[in-house]
């Protein structure tokens, strides 16, 4: 007489055996994904050590930009809570080669800085924490020219909207 012993099959289980499967798939990605980064530019450092945003664009990119209708920054106008403010940017130039925020009046200018690769659609979005009321800045890189747009967002004082 033989005894079969089975483990019910809970979901936890059949999620980790999903996963393992999955991983076991991508095989050599994880190996490719260093050489990736290591073509890519070095982290920006100093960028992000900047207090002021007009020396964190300075340090990023060395060059001065200009306001353009075709860079579309999306955030609210009144963010009742400053720990995540959703902004987004999507533009219409061509040969977007970096995107980066800034908020002017952090103790970090820089909020985030993302590289591009070509044939990518450029469009990003994100979750920022914001001290206090003050400008939120989108700078695209595109054919070698930086194109901006900025808004101004309202952090309220303990979520309130007032």
């Amino acid at each position: 007489m033989s005894i079969i012993y089975s483990i019910p099959a809970t979901r936890r289980l059949m999620l980790q055996g999903a996963g393992s499967v999955a991983l076991l798939g991508l095989g050599g990605i994880p190996f490719a994904v260093p050489a990736i980064a290591a073509a890519n530019d070095k982290y920006p450092e100093e960028a992000f050590r900047q207090k002021s945003d007009a020396d964190a664009i300075k340090a990023l990119y060395g060059k001065p930009h200009e306001a353009s209708d075709k860079v579309k920054l999306d955030a609210p106008e009144i963010a009742e809570n400053g720990a995540v403010v959703p902004v987004s940017v999507t533009t219409t130039l061509a040969d977007v080669t970096s995107i980066a925020f800034f908020v002017s009046e952090n103790p970090s200018a820089l909020a985030a800085s993302y590289q591009i690769p070509a044939g990518t659609v450029p469009s990003v979005a994100n979750r920022l924490k914001m001290a206090k009321t003050c400008n939120v800045i989108a700078i695209v890189e595109s054919s070698g020219k930086l194109y901006s747009a900025t808004k101004e967002v309202k952090v309220t004082v303990g979520g309130c909207g007032g």
